[in-house]
């Protein structure tokens, strides 16, 4: 039998989970204050494509949290540790916020600003997305530039409801270009969970993740052999879960309830 007590490395979405836009959730302090008080870890892990590691840093200590930068994941992150690893000579045009240029220069990535030269086009959430964005990145998928997504969010909630994301862009760039998607950075791809268990240093079964969307936060822990627990401060509903093939091993209303009483699942 294992209860939620039992995990090395608690680690948590941020939109919908820790906050929604500039208001921290409940139960937040509790929680991180008493996963600490055990020697447990704690890492925030997130999809957005317009944070870096430190402006991550930046918004949840606005909050009056203590946060290690060790302690964030980012999708905007692990794109520019993706083209490091894996296209150290990529030429990168970007669509997408001011943000993810600046995290792909900080990590030495090159990008360039016509879609004709470019190796790889990389496509997160984008304020200023427009018809010329899409007709420079298709015509250069045409001349066999890679699609590249940083994330695979279609929304994202904020206090007045939901704003697009990635996916709705990507979307539009894939058709016009047609073809597929080549690859797909953020939760729950096989690239992200395993730059999170390294970043964990423990075993898939000592992490639990908790994140308010099944098909990026669960999915990600279904996939990958991590336990999960969705929280009802976001965007999936008890009704979702129902109707869902993807199923969290615990569920919650906030944070609050984490550790207010047991919870406990058979892992088969």
């Amino acid at each position: 039998m294992i209860t939620v007590e039992d995990y090395d490395v608690y680690s948590f979405d941020l939109d919908g989970t820790i906050y929604v836009g500039d208001t921290l959730l409940p139960g937040v302090v509790e929680t991180l204050d008493y996963i600490r008080s055990k020697g447990k870890k704690v890492r925030f892990i997130t999809n957005s494509s317009s944070l870096s590691r430190e402006e991550c840093k930046e918004r949840l200590e606005k909050f009056g949290l203590t946060i290690q930068l060790e302690e964030v994941v980012t999708a905007l992150y692990l794109t520019g540790l993706y083209f490091r690893e894996q296209h150290a000579a990529a030429r990168v045009y970007v669509v997408g916020d001011d943000q993810v240029k600046k995290e792909l220069h900080r990590q030495y990535v090159e990008t360039t600003d016509d879609a004709n030269k470019a190796t790889h086009i990389l496509v997160g959430h984008d304020r200023n997305f427009s018809y010329d964005k899409i007709q420079h990145a298709m015509n250069a998928i045409y001349q066999g530039a890679k699609l590249i997504v940083i994330n695979p969010d279609p929304f994202c909630p904020v206090p007045d409801g939901y704003i697009p994301d990635t996916m709705s862009f990507a979307k539009a760039i894939e058709v016009a270009g047609g073809r597929a998607i080549d690859q797909i950075i953020g939760k729950p791809t096989p690239f992200y969970a395993d730059r999170l268990l390294e970043l964990s240093e423990t075993n898939p079964d000592r992490i639990l993740i908790v994140g308010d969307r099944l098909e990026t936060d669960i999915m990600l822990g279904q996939a990958h052999g991590f336990a999960t627990c969705l929280v009802l401060t976001g965007v999936a509903s008890k009704q979702d879960t129902q109707q869902s093939i993807i199923k969290p091993d615990y569920m919650i209303e906030s944070l609050s309830e984490l550790f207010a009483f047991e919870l406990s699942f058979n892992k088969s």
